[in-house]
């Protein structure tokens, strides 16, 4: 009880003293509007209780000072290394001496490598790229490789040799470039061909197959710049090549060519021309060809914004055995429905395809000797289709044709045995259909590039074609289904992973039956079907160090000895692995 009167008196009093302090604050205002030059005193306080002052835990500090007390160690200055010298200053800043420094390279090698193989079926690899780059405008090198494999099937070998140099100038108006190379290629005539009971192999002693090619190309075109909407650009351009085989067949080519643009603001003037002189020399002299062409296409561009539309002609003029004009439209436009998204394309044209032993071979090694040459003529293309991408990241392009086509060339089995004229079944003659009537061609493309991220890129192709021929039974060789997809894969700044698969519906192929003898069995031709395939192949590569390597590729994964063309069984599972260095 006398507690809590104790507390009612303290209570009584801080009111009485704070009312004190208001009234006398009060007093003070009143005093000091009455007469202001009167000062503000305070005589007196009194003292309800004692203070206390409390810190919070926050600001506490729970660490003990040190009171040792130290004096660090203080070495010892010398100033005996100052020169005593003037400082010249009577003349201002004195013209400063520019040193020769070294020649350095700009930018540091990486595009130079060496690498070196060795894989099963007797795989070799060496391949080198040493190039030039020191020079901002100059650029020149040279280029070599060698692969060689041997299968399990007698004569089922296979070599490549590549070699040459290249260089590239830059210079204030035009840029000049250049190739001179050699490359050679050897196989055998290995075809599994049997007699009619199916049981005697008739190729026994395959005999050897060598293409050799000397080629250089060449080519000077002007630097324009895209922001002058008055600029004229041109380009010429040289070609040539001397190829030949193991059987006396050559074919020698040369071709000049070029074109002249005017830019107008909106629109484009110009033309391309060019002419080829194509000699093709057999063993046999009623095989040889003397085929020429030349080619002039004028054109008048409009492009806008959203738009290119694109009018013109193609004029060919065939000359030498065999003289022919023709002229055909070449009309493209563009329309862009969604910028950069999606765009509208269309086009129809014609054109002459000039027939080249070099081209076949390089198709089909395997061709019989004197095969005939020839031209194909496209007398319509149509086209059209989609086309766009959205960002970086996505691009795509679907496009459907028809064609109709004037010697359509067909690659199908020689109708003789070997003691027949010289032919073999295990090789090919070219043949060309359309020849009564045009043959048709159409067909779907699709193509399709996709960037995941910065680690994974995607990317693939599909064709889908369909012939409607008039002279042969079906289009010999040629595939009506296509895949080509490829995957690459940075897993690190040191590891690399990429695959490719490539796909190929069914094909055909004309055959024939033979007795023992090699001798062709009278009225037995007949149609096989080659069956599809898919190859699935996959490397990957490790940097040891920043220029050193190693790397592995398996070709065929799936293990299947499928046929391209007819007799021709290609190698399993192989795999080629070993080093590279990079500088």
């Amino acid at each position: 009880m006398k507690k809590l009167q104790n507390r009612n008196v303290k209570k009584y009093t801080l009111a009485a003293l704070l009312m004190g302090v208001g009234l006398n604050s009060f007093a003070q205002e009143t005093g000091k509007k009455n007469d202001p030059e009167k000062p503000v005193t305070i005589d007196s306080f009194d003292v309800v209780r004692d203070y206390k002052p409390i810190l919070a835990d926050a600001v506490k500090i729970r660490r003990s000072p040190d009171m040792t007390n130290k004096r660090e160690y203080q070495p010892k200055l010398n100033y005996g290394n100052i020169i005593d010298k003037k400082l010249d200053i009577n003349t201002g800043l004195k013209q400063l001496n520019v040193q020769e420094i070294p020649f350095a390279q700009p930018f540091e090698h990486s595009s130079n490598y060496v690498k070196f193989g060795v894989g099963n079926y007797n795989t070799i690899l060496g391949e080198a790229y040493l190039a030039s780059e020191q020079f901002e405008n100059t650029r020149f090198g040279l280029f070599a490789k060698h692969l060689s494999q041997k299968g399990n099937i007698d004569g089922q070998k296979f070599s490549t040799q590549d070699i040459g140099i290249f260089g590239r100038r830059v210079l204030d108006a035009v840029t000049v470039k250049g190739t001179i190379g050699y490359n050679r290629y050897g196989t055998n005539f290995y075809g599994q061909t049997f007699d009619q009971p199916g049981t005697t192999l008739l190729n026994t002693s395959p005999d050897k197959q060598t293409f050799t090619d000397i080629y250089l190309n060449g080519e000077l075109a002007s630097n324009v710049d895209p922001k002058n909407e008055q600029s004229v650009s041109y380009s010429a351009k040289v070609d040539g090549y001397l190829f030949k085989d193991a059987y006396k067949a050559k074919e020698n080519s040369f071709a000049l060519s070029g074109y002249l643009n005017k830019r107008m603001s909106a629109f484009n003037v110009g033309a391309n021309v060019s002419v080829t002189m194509n000699d093709v020399k057999n063993e046999n002299d009623t095989a040889n060809v003397k085929n020429n062409l030349f080619l002039i296409n004028p054109y008048i561009r409009f492009k806008g914004d959203n738009y290119n539309v694109t009018l013109g002609a193609n004029l060919t003029s065939e000359f030498g055995d065999e003289s022919r004009f023709n002229v055909f439209p070449s009309v493209e436009a563009d329309f862009s429905l969604a910028p950069e998204y999606i765009s509208l394309f269309a086009g129809v044209n014609g054109n002459v395809r000039q027939g080249s032993f070099r081209n076949f071979a390089k198709e089909n090694p395997y061709l019989a000797p004197n095969v005939r040459i020839a031209n194909s003529i496209e007398k319509l293309n149509v086209y059209g289709g989609l086309k766009g991408n959205a960002g970086a990241t996505f691009g795509y392009k679907v496009k459907v044709f028809y064609k109709q086509i004037e010697g359509l060339p067909l690659f199908k089995n020689s109708a003789f045995g070997d003691n027949q004229g010289g032919y073999i079944p295990w090789a090919f003659d070219v043949v060309y259909d359309g020849q009564i009537n045009k043959a048709k061609h159409m067909g779907l493309e699709g193509e399709i590039n996709v960037r995941l991220s910065q680690l994974v890129n995607l990317g693939g192709k599909v064709f889908i074609d369909d012939y409607n021929l008039s002279d042969e039974e079906e289009a010999w060789g040629l595939p009506k289904f296509r895949l080509q997809a490829n995957a690459r894969f940075n897993i690190s700044d040191k590891f690399f992973v990429d695959a490719e698969l490539s796909s190929q519906g069914n094909t055909y192929a004309y055959v024939y039956d033979y007795n023992t003898d090699g001798s062709r069995v009278a009225d037995s031709g007949h149609k096989v079907t080659i069956a599809s395939f898919a190859d699935l192949n996959a490397g990957a590569e490790y940097r040891i160090k920043k220029q050193f390597g190693v790397f592995v590729k398996a070709n065929n994964i799936f293990g299947k000895e499928y046929q391209r063309y007819m007799y021709y069984p290609r190698l399993g599972f192989n795999v080629i692995g070993g080093l590279n260095y990079s500088f």
